[in-house]
């Protein structure tokens, strides 16, 4: 009798676990769910070192060029 009260308590456990999962919301873009990958960015390159970066991540310089820091836009500059 213990072992069908213990199968019987996993039993419900695991159908609560598998019904949450199915009403999780599967329709969200990939950028929404927790977890997934960011989107694809530009690469760009540093007019100074040459090092490739997101283009989110490169700094604008006076000469319309990107810098992947600070110190690589003001070394321009001079």
């Amino acid at each position: 009798m213990k072992y069908l009260l213990v199968f019987a308590v996993l039993a419900v456990a695991f159908y609560v676990w598998r019904a949450g999962r199915r009403n999780a919301p599967r329709d969200l873009p990939p950028q929404k769910r927790p977890g997934a990958p960011a989107q694809p960015q530009d690469m760009v390159r540093c007019a100074a070192c040459a090092v490739h970066l997101p283009r989110g991540d490169a700094l604008a310089g006076p000469d319309g060029a990107v810098y992947c820091s600070e110190e690589h836009r003001q070394r321009a500059r001079r």
